[in-house]
């Protein structure tokens, strides 16, 4: 019996990765490229048409980021099997991938063979990370474990909650509404939301919340 291959599509806005994996691929034979995309909204429209078994997504591309993109195919298509193939490696990426629906997350800087690992993995239904965001996420349990659960946040919301992981590591409105890929006016109410909800008038003391609680290991970016 033949093995149908593995229909992967690359939503990338780096041309030289994408050029990259289509080398990489011409080297396989169980896995063949359907479709590429530079932007989330070209992604989206592509891939409800081409329907890949896998999709390799950046999380930072223009317009519609690969988180939100994710969230809103995953919204349609339960079923895709997403990897987020990204630069970054800070807590509050990962776990934005995982929440997302992400079933695997590995770094641009992983070798080849763990790529293809990955894309075999999740085609068969595996969630997969890299060894070293593995190794991060084991880091993070735990951190949280040792002492730090004391403050659950149970009242934010999952928008939120990813919102106030961002505040913890400095970032800013501006920065924040970048990285999620929503309005800086929406993040600004948010923002007042969770401070409604820590009980907490300044961004000084929802920084010393959140991190008792486990929140904003990645530190300053």
């Amino acid at each position: 019996m033949t093995t149908q291959p593995i229909r992967l599509f690359i939503a990338d806005d780096h041309a030289l990765f994408r050029e990259g994996m289509r080398a990489l691929l011409a080297a396989t034979t169980d896995i063949v490229c359907v479709g590429e995309a530079a932007t989330g909204e070209d992604a989206l429209h592509q891939i409800e048409e081409s329907l890949p078994s896998v999709v390799l997504m950046d999380i930072n591309m223009p317009g519609i980021n690969g988180i939100e993109a994710t969230r809103r195919i995953l919204r349609t298509l339960p079923e895709m099997g997403i990897i987020m193939v990204t630069m970054l490696e800070d807590d509050a990426s990962i776990f934005a991938a995982m929440r997302a629906g992400a079933r695997g997350y590995v770094l641009k800087g992983a070798n080849h063979h763990e790529l293809l690992q990955a894309i075999r993995a999740v085609a068969e239904g595996q969630v997969l990370f890299g060894p070293a965001i593995a190794t991060r996420i084991t880091q993070f349990f735990a951190h949280t474990a040792a002492g730090h659960s004391e403050e659950t946040l149970s009242e934010l919301t999952q928008r939120e909650h990813e919102i106030l992981d961002l505040i913890a590591r400095h970032h800013t409105n501006p920065e924040i509404a970048q990285q999620l890929g929503i309005g800086e006016k929406t993040i600004r109410n948010h923002v007042s939301n969770i401070f409604n909800k820590l009980q907490v008038t300044s961004r000084a003391q929802a920084i010393d919340k959140a991190r008792r609680a486990g929140l904003g290991n990645g530190g300053f970016q």
